[in-house]
């Protein structure tokens, strides 16, 4: 009895310290610079990040950032990060005079929080290719939009797709993001590959479900966006 007691202590111990947090950095370069940055951004990413802080980088090339590069570290634990402090003033020298020198002044830095619930992969089943939805709710729907990913992921599961979702954390404006990992590449995205979404959902959550959904998604969702991103290996350190 007494081992479960603290057992039941430590549980928030454990969710404190729980690695779910990525942190995603969106840099853009000068058009007639790139191959000066790719250069510089992949010596900086294998000697400053290493270990839990190494870099995954993607090119965007789809959506209205096509073009730049998304940076993703982690995941950590709020805790870790907080524990990490400056990175040091060798660290930020090399990133302000190697590689920022090459970039436009458009760029932004977000942290995201790993929903285990609602995914149907584990946080750290990467793929090559990957299709994110942006999904902004209206004020005071965030529950509401949650609940529809929900009533997908039996879809996801059904069609065996991989889809890590996120929710921003004090990162702008609030979000849903769903990044399906798409582990045989971008022949999922055709046609014939699976059958069509409304055709699944109702398979699988019932008659009319289908618009139902699209009636409570246009009730709860401000707007979305969507984007393809292709992982860069050569400009990453993991």
């Amino acid at each position: 009895m007494k081992k479960f007691l603290l057992f039941v202590m430590l549980i928030p111990l454990m969710g404190m310290a729980q690695k779910n947090v990525l942190n995603a950095t969106r840099v853009f370069p000068k058009m007639d610079r790139v191959l000066e940055f790719e250069k510089a951004l992949m010596t900086h990413a294998k000697k400053y990040h290493k270990g839990d802080w190494s870099w995954r980088v993607y090119d965007i090339q789809s959506g209205p950032d096509a073009g730049g590069y998304h940076i993703t570290e982690g995941p950590a634990s709020w805790e870790s990060l907080d524990a990490r402090g400056n990175l040091g003033t060798e660290h930020n020298t090399d990133w302000n005079k190697s590689v920022a020198i090459y970039l436009t002044d458009r760029g932004s830095s977000s942290y995201f929080d790993y929903n285990d619930s609602l995914s149907t992969v584990k946080l750290s089943d990467w793929a090559d290719k990957i299709l994110i939805n942006h999904m902004y709710p209206k004020p005071g729907m965030i529950g509401n939009v949650m609940e529809l990913a929900s009533k997908l992921k039996k879809v996801w599961v059904e069609g065996n797709e991989s889809v890590a979702v996120y929710q921003a954390n004090n990162s702008g404006a609030p979000q849903i993001i769903t990044a399906t990992r798409l582990k045989n590449g971008l022949k999922e995205l055709a046609a014939g590959y699976r059958k069509p979404l409304p055709e699944r959902y109702s398979a699988v959550n019932g008659d009319g479900s289908w618009d139902r959904f699209l009636q409570d998604y246009a009730k709860c969702v401000e707007s979305r966006w969507s984007e393809i991103l292709a992982y860069r290996a050569d400009l990453s350190s993991k």
